[in-house]
């Protein structure tokens, strides 16, 4: 099926006379398209109406937001009848450990990997349609990652969290060459919704670098969906929303390289898939322009659990509480978070500014919601700002992302005995919010923090810059193996990035080289004094990748 499929869109790929457009909407797979957009909305090209926390965004609703003027040759336009999509080829690049997130279908990995997408759809008032699979090979080098040389009791830490969640160190033993229908959908257009499935990947929320629940961090899955095509306007303001139910598998990977399965640590995966059930919900008061305020719940349960009633068939309508829908559903393999997200668009100042706060383990009732509000939260936040400079094409961009996943000090109180618990993106029976060993959301790794910098010049689709980022490393696991103490440190990567995005015609190039340091790699000392004045072990790697996008123009017409 996979040949048929791939010597289908060659076949129409090169037989194709058409004008190359981005099909129905911004696709997630190509996050230079996502920055642009931004960037045109805070100069004041389309309106403050579109949230942006829906992604993809479709050309449907851009059309009605932007005029004629600022409609790109490839972007903001939606044409009717037959299109192809832009032909994707990313190259990816880790040298000596896995690092970078956000990639789709792109694993964690050391070695070379090959990304392609490309495909055809068709529009009309009523229906759209869009086939573009995707293809991968992983060259899926071993790396030396979590060591064999700790004692049990560090080591059993570890595999707390892998055994809570589903993130192995490598994706296998040897290269990976896989296919995936990627970002196609079928979807019926009524009024102001779409109706529809779709395997596309999807980004909920107003982050830029990550977000809390859905990002383009993992491999798309198979859902279906009723959505706003566009905001629906009402006396008091502009309501968006989108609610799915799909399918989410484990990886079933064992997740260290150097640590025997026979030792005992491991939690064996069931086999079984889960039933994923998410709602989104932004509103834009009429009074306050480019204000969305708005939430996310998600819910996700092991298919065997179910009993078929409308309260697991559709689980984000149920109480919140669990004095209201009990401790006994976590037993069951259930697993649930909520997200309050805002974003402040002011374009008179070409900034924007966004949060997302999240709970991964609801509250018993309302009292403890409001006494203990920081349990199993996890936050971000984040801003943009565009300025103009003199006598020059380009203008300034400087934007920042602060995540924070780490369990909060109240841990200690909450876990008597024990130096923390499970943390976002991880759970007990339910093994995590994650998608074939990756995590829907935020893709820096378990109990993570980081904090993004990125200073560049940009002017329409192109960019020069820098980033700087500085991200610590399974922060949970490091507190509750060691502790308190003076000689493992944490594992802290400092990494600085060279940006360059430029188009040529019909052939954009978004391309980016990172250096990295990690201090205290792997929580190893660089000898074996074991003493307060031990070094850590350090390690240098570069990142880098390639993203070529290539548009089919059309035939100019003889005059």
């Amino acid at each position: 099926m996979g040949k048929k499929i791939l010597r289908f869109c060659i076949l129409i790929f090169f037989l194709s006379d058409f004008h190359q457009v981005l099909g129905q909407g911004i696709p997630q797979n190509l996050p230079i398209f996502n920055e642009y957009l931004k960037r045109e909305q805070l100069k004041s090209n389309f309106g403050a109406e579109l949230s942006l926390v829906n992604m993809p965004v479709s050309l449907h609703a851009l059309s009605n937001f932007i005029s004629e003027e600022y409609k790109s040759e490839f972007l903001f336009k939606e044409e009717k009848g037959l299109f192809f999509s832009p032909l994707v080829s990313k190259v990816v690049h880790n040298s000596r450990r896995p690092y970078g997130w956000g990639m789709g279908m792109i694993q964690p990995g050391v070695g070379f990997q090959l990304y392609q997408n490309f495909g055809i759809g068709f529009n009309s008032k009523w229906l759209s349609f869009q086939l573009a699979p995707e293809f991968l090979f992983n060259q899926n080098r071993s790396f030396d990652g979590f060591p064999d040389h700790f004692n049990n009791r560090i080591t059993r830490e570890r595999f707390f969290y892998w055994n809570n969640g589903d993130f192995p160190e490598r994706f296998g033993t040897g290269s990976i060459v896989k296919a995936w229908w990627g970002q196609s959908s079928l979807v019926v257009n009524i009024w102001k919704l779409a109706l529809g499935v779709s395997t596309e990947n999807i980004w909920w929320g107003p982050g830029q670098f990550n977000s809390l629940s859905y990002s383009n961090n993992a491999q798309g899955f198979l859902h279906a969906k009723l959505q706003t095509r566009e905001p629906i306007k009402t006396p008091i303001g502009n309501f968006e929303f989108n609610m799915l139910s799909g399918r989410i598998d484990d990886s079933g990977i064992y997740p260290s390289q150097t640590i025997n399965r026979d030792r005992g640590f491991f939690r064996e995966f069931t086999g079984d898939w889960k039933y994923m059930n998410s709602l989104l919900f932004s509103y834009n008061p009429k009074w306050i322009k480019g204000f969305h305020l708005g939430f996310v719940r998600t819910n996700q349960q092991y298919s065997q659990f179910m009993d078929g009633t409308l309260g697991d068939i559709f689980p984000v309508f149920n109480p919140i509480q669990k004095v209201n829908f009990g401790f006994d559903r976590d037993e069951e393999g259930r697993d649930q978070q909520i997200i309050l997200f805002g974003r402040f668009l002011v374009q008179q100042a070409q900034a924007e500014f966004y949060f997302e706060y999240g709970r991964r383990d609801h509250a018993f009732n309302w009292r403890e919601a409001i006494l203990n509000p920081e349990h199993a939260r996890a936050f971000l936040i984040g801003f943009n700002k565009l300025l103009d400079l003199p006598s020059s094409k380009y203008d300034f961009q400087l934007r920042g992302e602060i995540v924070h996943q780490q369990e909060s000090v109240n841990r200690y109180i909450r876990y008597p005995g024990l130096r923390g618990n499970q943390t976002w993106h991880t759970h007990g029976r339910a093994r995590g919010f994650t998608n074939l060993g990756q995590p829907l959301g935020v893709g820096i790794g378990v109990g993570s923090n980081s904090q993004t910098l990125e200073l560049a010049l940009v002017d329409e689709i192109q960019k020069k810059g820098i980033v700087i980022e500085r991200l610590a490393n399974h922060q949970d696991f490091f507190y509750r193996a060691f502790g308190q103490q003076e000689v493992i440190k944490p594992w802290i990567d400092l990494s600085l990035g060279v940006l360059w995005d430029h188009q040529w015609k019909s052939l954009i190039m978004s391309s980016k080289v990172q250096f990295i340091h990690a201090n205290n790699y792997q929580w190893q000392l660089n000898d074996n004094r074991q003493e307060s004045f031990s070094k850590g072990l350090n390690l240098f790697s570069v990142y880098s990748q390639v993203h070529l996008i290539y548009f089919l123009r059309k035939k100019k017409e003889n005059n």
